[in-house]
């Protein structure tokens, strides 16, 4: 038992840290706003992740069985958004230290959307369910376990990348090298959400 709460562990880790869209908007949200302004992200991101492993784990699986074009409809809806977000990205004005208390950062709302619409996210839900809680007995506590490490180390995750994005808010301090972090960050989630299509 110990052994599989290990390994869920580690699988929890590699899927928070790995580069993706909502880590790329934790970095972007850090480097423009500051680690603290970032956390409703960081929050929405990963309960809406934890969400996403629990509607796998009790749902999802037996519905794309049974209509698997809703695979399909997810991953172009999710698609759709992220790159939406990565216009918005793209195109956000650059934000001097004096106007962020004016401007927005992502709030738990956009960071729950983003995650709860991120293709990886169920891609890697479905994976993690059918490796650790299908096969298990009793499943419900397996994917409790799964659920609750998910949602610990995906704060862990986001927050690391929303820390990045902080610490290097320094060496961005001329509009002009916010301006092309921002835009990068935008491409870097474009390209992100086309590989999933590819």
């Amino acid at each position: 038992m110990v052994s599989i709460f290990l390994s869920m562990l580690v699988f929890a880790f590699i899927g928070a840290v790995s580069p993706g869209p909502v880590n790329i908007i934790a970095t972007g949200a850090g480097a423009n706003f500051g680690f603290r302004q970032a956390l409703p992200h960081v929050v929405g991101a990963s309960v809406s992740y934890s969400l996403v492993v629990l509607t796998t784990g009790l749902a999802l699986n037996m519905l794309l069985y049974w209509l698997p074009s809703l695979t399909e409809a997810l991953k172009y809806l999710g698609g759709a958004f992220l790159l939406y977000i990565a216009v918005k990205v793209a195109c956000s004005p650059v934000v001097t230290h004096a106007e962020r208390a004016l401007a927005n950062p992502p709030s738990l709302l956009q960071g729950a959307l983003a995650q709860g619409l991120n293709p990886k996210a169920w891609l890697v839900a479905m994976s993690g369910v059918s490796l650790f809680v299908s096969a298990q007995q009793p499943a419900w506590l397996y994917l409790l376990v799964f659920c609750s490490i998910s949602l610990i180390v995906c704060l862990a995750g986001v927050g690391t990348w929303a820390a990045i994005g902080s610490l290097i808010a320094r060496y961005l301090r001329s509009p002009m090298r916010m301006r092309v972090f921002n835009v990068l960050m935008a491409l870097l989630l474009a390209v992100s959400v086309l590989s999933l299509f590819v």
